[in-house]
């Protein structure tokens, strides 16, 4: 397929060599690390982006095809690793980069929107918001790499290469490595869910991409085409305590064992049972078959009722109704907040002497990663008027609550509906907790090559 040249978009045609892997179609991985940097010498920098190793979606294709051809022969793992790379505002600038891609959260950053996503913090006698973040996010973040790979052997290379690549114009301010749980666990967050299942299906996929049909913004500069805004937030689970509260909060019903219970309540607050089983169809119990068959377990709806009898399955507050609620909303406002999801778990399995305190000891939880071609229409928008909203979904004559799961309240209790229809159940803090992240723009091969290596002003 030949190049999409910068300055004449075609908004109905995807070019997949000219794609960044990772943004429509995940990288195939075990494991992954995100390396956060400065841009030092903007000279140095943008001759070394030129070799630079940057995967493309054409690339991710052909690796998954490779992939499931050794699978049928019974092959090892292939070796093989990928590299995404993404620049914040400040990194743009550090560029000379100074064209406006008209996203206000892109434009702001991160930390300057933290009090409004809800994270944990304390404010300062001058009025300023200091969020409980890791240090290095409370500063100046230009860029981040994403290389992911089958092993640590293929990323750890791929790692040093793409380092010595940009050398001294370059430092190093934050790493975070992330893996695939080990076991029955593979594709399983760290609270033992499922993860990836309720990744709403992007009908068109052009609302990821920034100058395609669907993005919501008409006045990008060309070289911003094919390129998509990621979000990235490390979030931390506490799994031991939120584990204890499941037991502790058990749902009563007749027949029900204490246990039993305390999965239910684990589904309801989730929307799906750990195997990804959704409960608006299977409401009582797992039903791992179900779970496995990747169009019925998504082929759902909810029912459109008022009240307590639109939730008897699902809670209106369970945390895919709130991020994903389909038909409580018109189609069109779903697919305009539609993003793809591509994160890991980071950080240990939960030790013996964590189960036995019920305390977290060893920060783990997601690298969380969003793609969208607008923020302020996607993650924000998604965070803060859906998770964060607690009369969201609209219109239903009860007040549904936070998100149990990803609402956050800076760090103050909650409340949600969420053990059985009616009741309202007090989450006594988050369970998943910020500590910090960034938003980025991830260039489209093209710009990577001209525009961000200096050899273009369009």
């Amino acid at each position: 397929m030949s190049q999409i040249p910068l300055t004449a978009p075609n908004p109905d045609v995807i070019n997949l060599t000219n794609v960044q892997g990772d943004i429509i179609l995940g990288f195939p991985k075990k494991k992954e690390e995100f390396v956060f940097f400065v841009i030092q010498d903007a000279a140095k920098f943008k001759k070394a982006l030129l070799g630079l190793n940057v995967t493309t979606t054409s690339d991710v294709i052909t690796a998954r095809k490779s992939i499931q051809e050794n699978k049928t022969n019974q092959g090892g793992l292939v070796p093989i690793a990928f590299l995404n790379i993404a620049f914040s505002k400040k990194g743009l600038e550090a560029l000379g980069i100074t064209e406006d891609l008209h996203d206000g959260p892109f434009a702001e950053g991160q930390f300057a929107g933290a009090k409004d996503l809800g994270d944990e913090g304390t404010v300062g006698q001058d009025g300023g918001f200091d969020p409980n973040w890791e240090t290095a996010f409370k500063h100046r973040v230009d860029s981040v790499l994403l290389i992911a790979g089958e092993s640590w052997a293929s990323v750890n290379e791929k790692v040093v290469e793409a380092l010595t690549t940009f050398g001294t114009s370059i430092r190093v301010v934050y790493r975070l490595k992330g893996s695939v749980r080990p076991g029955d666990q593979k594709g399983h967050e760290h609270f033992g869910w499922a993860d990836g299942i309720s990744n709403p299906a992007v009908e068109g996929i052009s609302v990821i991409l920034c100058g395609k049909a669907k993005d919501p913004e008409a006045n990008r500069p060309g070289w911003a085409h094919e390129g998509s805004f990621l979000a990235f937030r490390q979030l931390e689970q506490l799994v031991p305590e939120f584990h204890k509260f499941l037991a502790d909060n058990p749902v009563i019903l007749p027949g029900l064992t204490r246990e039993h219970g305390s999965e239910l309540l684990g589904a309801r607050l989730v929307g799906r049972w750990k195997s990804g089983a959704p409960i608006q169809v299977t409401p009582l119990q797992d039903d791992p078959k179900l779970a496995k068959d990747r169009q019925r377990n998504n082929d759902f709806v909810y029912p459109q009722v008022s009240g307590d009898d639109g939730q008897t399955a699902c809670p209106y507050a369970a945390h895919i109704r709130k991020t994903n609620p389909r038909n409580d909303i018109a189609d069109a406002g779903v697919e305009r907040a539609s993003v793809i999801r591509a994160g890991i778990p980071y950080g240990p399995e939960v030790s013996l002497d964590e189960k036995h305190e019920n305390h977290t000891e060893h920060s783990r939880g997601l690298a969380f990663i969003s793609y969208q071609s607008s923020l302020a229409e996607g993650f924000q928008f998604l965070q803060i008027s859906w998770a964060n909203n607690t009369r969201f979904p609209p219109q239903k004559q009860v007040t549904p609550g936070f998100d149990p799961i990803v609402g956050q309240n800076n760090g103050q209790a909650r409340e949600s509906l969420g053990s059985e229809a009616g009741s309202q159940l007090t989450l006594p803090r988050d369970f998943v907790v910020s500590r910090g992240g960034e938003y980025f723009f991830s260039p489209s091969i093209n710009a990577l090559k001209t525009k961000f290596a200096g050899l273009s002003t369009t």
